[in-house]
């Protein structure tokens, strides 16, 4: 027997211990796989590229690099690096993407929940994302990390319709982790686009295999009907909540993401008729949205938009016991109005509405929607205050959170 199936084994025996020894002390409740958003996974990057953006970027790399979230790369000039060997390339004819060449993209740590506690594996303070639930399970619950606590990272930059293997391997996960903690069904955490993307998996899946399988899904922010910030996101960019960033640098790569065009307004949620973007020429309706797209030089979002689209119009009830928590009473962008003498090339001014800071509120309360629409049932419940990233450490979401665990 070789010494690496001999580790493989000494790892498998021992998870199994520690299984036994989480059903031993009576901790029967359901265990939790933490489903992340836009921007949640860690990302790995390994480049042999002919050319480079600027001569302080590597050309090669030996092995596996993490690229997200690597502070260090996000700092200026290496930026330019970052933004090169994350933009994807869009392919009109296959309705599809791909990584820039030279640059091979993967997602680490399939089922390890710290890949999307931490997003930097240095675990540094910025970089901080499901830490305070995973924490809060453990410390207080008695939850075991990659036994009763699992992760599901993503490819976030891309959406549903590429990400065809991730519910392929999503539904393995919640089968294994169902066995592994004595045939107890599973809980779903998601945050932000997470929200959307378990809404699709779910839909997939038979309502006999989700009885048997999903004790509930609970969604902090959940993006149901996307979000004026998306539109926001294509004509500015977004610095990621970090000063030192420039939003226009960080566009270059935004816009080359088929998930930002899924995040776009949803037409179950806005009128036709409602304006989303003023000029002093020409107000654009949520119907005008592909005109804006292309007047600000970005055609390709409206492509990424029709091959979404579905995804959002399919809008049938997951058929699980829900519990929908998200902040309101913040300000989030409604509308962008471009001053008198500005073009759309310009910096808009925000126009605030209610919502998370993130999220507007008529597209978080989507799941209000289901209610009567399934026999599980729905729990809605808003935090006054709490914006988009908050809800993740909110002491109030912690305690609604293992409230509906600790039975």
């Amino acid at each position: 027997m070789n010494s690496k199936l001999i580790l493989e084994l000494f790892i498998l025996f021992g998870i199994l211990h520690v299984a036994n020894l989480w059903r031993f002390r009576g901790k029967q409740r359901s265990p939790v796989i933490f489903i992340p958003g836009d921007g949640g996974s860690q990302v790995e990057a390994k480049v042999n590229k002919t050319t480079v953006v600027h001569y302080l970027c590597e050309k090669t790399s030996a092995d596996y690099f993490n690229i997200w979230l690597n502070l260090e790369l996000l700092v200026p000039i290496i930026i330019d690096c970052w933004i090169d060997n994350m933009k994807l390339y869009y392919d009109n004819n296959t309705r599809t993407t791909r990584n820039a060449d030279g640059v091979d993209i993967r997602i680490p740590g399939w089922g390890n929940p710290y890949t999307v506690e931490y997003l930097d594996p240095s675990k540094a303070s910025p970089g901080s994302y499901f830490k305070d639930i995973g924490n809060m399970l453990v410390n207080e619950l008695g939850y075991v990390r990659n036994v009763s606590i699992r992760g599901a990272p993503y490819d976030f930059r891309k959406g549903p319709h590429e990400n065809g293997e991730f519910f392929v391997k999503l539904k393995d996960l919640i089968e294994e982790t169902y066995l592994m903690n004595n045939k107890e069904p599973v809980t779903l955490i998601a945050h932000s686009m997470g929200g959307p993307m378990s809404l699709v998996f779910l839909q997939q899946q038979s309502q006999k295999w989700k009885d048997k399988y999903i004790n509930c899904l609970v969604t902090l922010a959940g993006v149901w009907g996307g979000s004026v910030k998306a539109l926001k996101v294509f004509a500015i960019g977004d610095d990621l909540g970090a000063y030192v960033l420039r939003e226009s640098t960080l566009k270059d790569q935004q816009i080359t993401c088929p998930s930002l065009g899924w995040l776009l307004p949803s037409s179950l949620f806005w009128k036709d008729t409602e304006v989303l973007v003023q000029t002093q020429l020409r107000n654009y309706t949520f119907k005008d949205m592909k005109d804006f797209l292309i007047d600000i030089n970005v055609p390709n979002g409206w492509e990424f938009r029709k091959d979404t689209e579905k995804y959002q119009l399919d809008f049938t009830a997951p058929g699980v016991e829900l519990h929908c928590l998200h902040g309101v009473k913040v300000d989030t962008v409604e509308r962008l109005y471009y001053k008198p003498g500005t073009s759309v090339d310009g910096y808009p001014q925000l126009i605030p509405g209610d919502g998370d800071g993130t999220v507007n509120l008529r597209s978080l309360e989507g799941c209000l929607h289901w209610q009567g629409k399934q026999s599980r049932k729905i729990y809605h419940q808003p935090f006054t205050g709490v914006n988009h990233m908050q809800i993740l450490r909110d002491v109030n979401v912690l305690n609604y959170i293992k409230t509906i665990l600790n039975v």
